[in-house]
């Protein structure tokens, strides 16, 4: 949970080195998701957490492997919220003498410049097992953690909820609480000062039930403008139900009234949404929603990516409901989310750039039907064309092995489009003012069996036709005879 510190250490040095770039004043407010590309890091992760410590954006997620693999935890650290530093094993099972496997949703806090990552444990299915939510300690967000009571800090159910999916906040007042539970059932507890022992309310009781309606696991606290908000996630965290609802209250023990599912599975971008946390850029109204989900391709469970996008308010409050954007502008050295088939594709320089080849193919894993989608492209020397791939199926290496569309532009002074199917077949073309090495905005709009390309210009389309033959499919780039680099690619639904 976001808590500013009054006194925060440097990350120390890890395997992935930050590219340099803008400040995280110029490259924070404002993004409408990961500018730079879902996932956000690389790996399989889940159930990611944050914290903001003295300009620098941390998140700690759970790492998605099988129970008996989930032994160690990572962390990510990032100023601007596009180049990420990870920080291997801040916390492992040999740290902790009780837990064995299952270390899930680490939850990070500062106070009085300590840091503190509340953990699950060992996946306790009663209360004779050993298990539960503990917590360790350390100097800095980095770690290393340790133990800080060398057992449980909540081992038994409570109120029909497995201690598991904990999260910390601490209220203006200097109260810290703590949420948690799985199995549909949800409790809040007091922490003492010192974050390790617990509390009890006015009238005895340590463990309060706030179970709102739908909820199964993952809750998560965060106060806006005096109000509490309570979001949880319902449904399978392995189906395509997997979703975010939340609740708002005056008080942070509620009541938790549900108001609305805020995020869901696109069956478009992404299946599995779920188990968020919240970022608040320090200073400002600007909020982004944390997550994790499972790409489309994927089908193992434990396959999760970590993932970002804003978070909006109504006047009245109430959260906007979010949809999953598609977005890279390769502001961050990589191409994660980017599959190749033949060709040379390389992030640097905040492009994505192709040597020449007889059809190099870099897609994202999309299904898309009707969209628009939008890159600049700067085409170099060569006797061919680079541009959008789009409603793509049985991508393969060769020249048109794959099925679906393709626009491109050629140094010659062209754009083109055609359909696929393992053979080419063109559809329509136009003169453009193409030099060699400028730069070029192309965007192609597909509804139904119309298409529209555009260059530049986005008034006129440049080539319209109608063709049905492939109704939908992945999106993505390629470069045919000769070299390219892309930038600020996007694809939106259409309307």
């Amino acid at each position: 949970m976001l808590s500013p510190s009054a006194a925060a250490a440097a990350p120390e040095p890890s395997a992935a080195v930050p590219v340099p770039g803008p400040s995280a004043a110029e490259a924070v407010p404002g993004q409408s998701t990961a500018e730079a590309g879902n996932p956000f890091v690389d790996g399989w992760y889940a159930d990611p957490d944050t914290m903001v410590d003295d300009g620098t954006y941390w998140v700690f997620p759970t790492t998605s492997k099988p129970y008996a693999e989930q032994v160690s935890l990572d962390a990510f650290s990032s100023t601007d919220m596009v180049r990420w530093t990870k920080h291997s094993d801040v916390l492992t099972t040999a740290d902790i003498s009780w837990a064995e496997y299952a270390l899930w949703a680490p939850a990070p806090i500062e106070r009085d410049g300590k840091y503190y990552l509340y953990f699950a444990a060992n996946d306790i299915q009663d209360d004779a097992q050993l298990g539960g939510i503990g917590v360790a300690v350390a100097d800095r967000p980095s770690g290393p953690y340790e133990d800080a009571i060398g057992r449980p800090l909540v081992s038994q159910f409570h109120n029909g909820a497995q201690p598991i999916d904990q999260d910390v906040f601490i209220d203006d007042d200097g109260q810290a609480y703590m949420y948690y539970g799985g199995w549909g059932h949800a409790n809040v507890v007091k922490l003492n000062p010192d974050m390790t022992s617990l509390g009890t309310f006015a009238d005895g009781s340590t463990f309060r039930e706030i179970t709102p309606a739908d909820y199964v696991e993952g809750p998560q606290m965060f106060k806006r403008d005096g109000t509490y908000y309570l979001m949880w996630s319902e449904g399978g965290w392995t189906g395509p139900d997997y979703s975010v609802s939340y609740a708002m209250s005056d008080s942070p023990t509620g009541p938790f009234r549900k108001i609305d599912k805020v995020l869901a599975q696109d069956p478009a971008v992404a299946k599995g949404s779920g188990h968020n946390s919240v970022v608040n850029v320090p200073g400002t109204d600007i909020w982004y929603i944390v997550y994790h989900r499972r790409p489309l391709s994927e089908s193992d469970g434990n396959h999760r990516q970590l993932a970002y996008d804003r978070m909006h308010f109504n006047a009245d409050g109430t959260i906007r409901r979010i949809r999953m954007q598609v977005k890279d502008n390769f502001a961050d050295g990589n191409a994660l989310g980017w599959r190749t088939y033949g060709g040379t594709w390389s992030a640097a320089g905040g492009r994505y750039r192709a040597g020449i080849s007889r059809g190099g193919k870099a897609l994202l894993d999309t299904d898309f039907a009707d969209f628009t989608q939008d890159a600049d492209i700067t085409v170099s020397s060569g006797s061919g064309d680079a541009g959008l791939a789009f409603r793509v199926t049985r991508p393969g290496t060769g020249t048109d092995r794959y099925t679906g569309y393709y626009a491109g532009i050629s140094p010659r002074g062209e754009v083109v489009l055609g359909r696929v199917n393992d053979s080419w077949t063109p559809l329509g073309s136009a003169p453009v003012p193409v030099a060699p090495g400028s730069t070029h905005r192309l965007r192609v709009t597909a509804v139904g069996s119309g298409i529209e390309v555009y260059v530049d210009d986005m008034a006129v389309p440049k080539i319209s036709v109608t063709d049905s033959a492939h109704p939908s499919g992945a999106n993505g780039l390629r470069v045919f005879g000769t070299g390219a680099s892309f930038d600020n690619v996007t694809v939106s639904p259409a309307g």
